[in-house]
């Protein structure tokens, strides 16, 4: 069960509207950095989370708050649109530049809205949740959080630097600030559970002495010149610390592919249904001869 008391969870207020930021903004509702995606993400991974309840709570709660920030976002996108030309008249007679204005709008903002925001991206592609990972596994879940609010933090700083709007600039500092709790958070939940040495690999409940272990801390190098890039990563002790990292150049271990013929009811070409590509009648006695092996 939700409750809502109908207030913003911070103030929002624009002192010179702006139609083109309210385009923008939208980017921070339904792009894929944005807020639904988390609020979503969030809901998801409680919904499914088993185990300790407190980590179920941790992410319905950071969940519901996300809910509260498409609230003020959207908000934000209203109060930027209450002075948008609603006319080619009007864009036009209001000032010299007004036209650049109605131009750079999202149209739908005026057609389909009434000058209210859309659940949808920058570009007016509505948000369809292609972006939620809920994997049922809390460590790579938590992983998958620290790397959305990584990239909704560099959004709400792009958004902080492209206006000048004091109001604005408030808000969108509280929103950076609490993807700094929510990073910090998420990272702190990874150490609760033991830390990368107790979560890694992940899933770390298959046992890694069934894995190829030859494999799992070779780092591979793909350079046409045999280099290998160095680093933290091609040698000295794993993550985990349940290996030492190793740089190889990768070699081909397997033959080239070979798959049998295509089935002749398959819909592929008469060619494809024989072993040699033969055509014509030999092609037709071989794939009879075929077909009856």
């Amino acid at each position: 069960m939700f409750y809502t008391d109908g207030k913003l969870q911070f103030p929002v207020r624009v002192e010179k509207p702006n139609p083109l930021f309210a385009k923008a903004l939208q980017q921070a509702i339904g792009g894929v950095e944005g807020e639904i995606r988390v609020a979503m993400q969030y809901m998801f991974q409680a919904f499914g989370a088993r185990g300790p309840a407190k980590y179920r709570d941790l992410l319905l709660n950071t969940a519901t708050e996300e809910l509260g920030h498409i609230e003020m976002l959207a908000t934000a996108v209203a109060l930027n649109l209450e002075k948008a030309p609603l006319s080619l008249q009007e864009d036009v007679s209001a000032d010299a530049v007004g036209g650049a204005v109605l131009n750079g709008m999202d149209m739908r903002h005026i057609l389909s809205t009434g000058l209210a925001a859309l659940p949808a991206d920058s570009n007016g592609v509505p948000f369809d949740m292609s972006h939620i990972y809920a994997s049922g596994n809390l460590a790579a879940d938590m992983y998958s959080n620290v790397c959305a609010e990584s990239t909704g933090r560099a959004l709400a700083v792009r958004l902080y630097n492209m206006t000048d709007d004091p109001g604005m600039k408030e808000m969108l500092a509280f929103m950076i600030a609490r993807d700094t709790m929510h990073q910090q958070q998420w990272l702190a939940a990874l150490e609760d559970m033991g830390g990368a040495e107790a979560n890694l690999p992940i899933p770390n409940s298959f046992p890694q002495s069934q894995e190829n272990q030859k494999y799992s801390y070779a780092y591979f190098g793909h350079m046409v010149d045999g280099s290998i890039p160095q680093g933290r990563w091609t040698s000295g002790p794993s993550m985990d610390g349940k290996g030492e990292f190793t740089a190889v150049k990768s070699q081909p271990m397997g033959g080239e592919p070979s798959l049998a013929p295509a089935r002749p009811d398959g819909g592929a070409q008469l060619p494809q249904s024989s072993k040699s590509g033969t055509t014509g009648i030999l092609g037709k006695v071989e794939g009879a001869i075929e077909r009856n092996l």
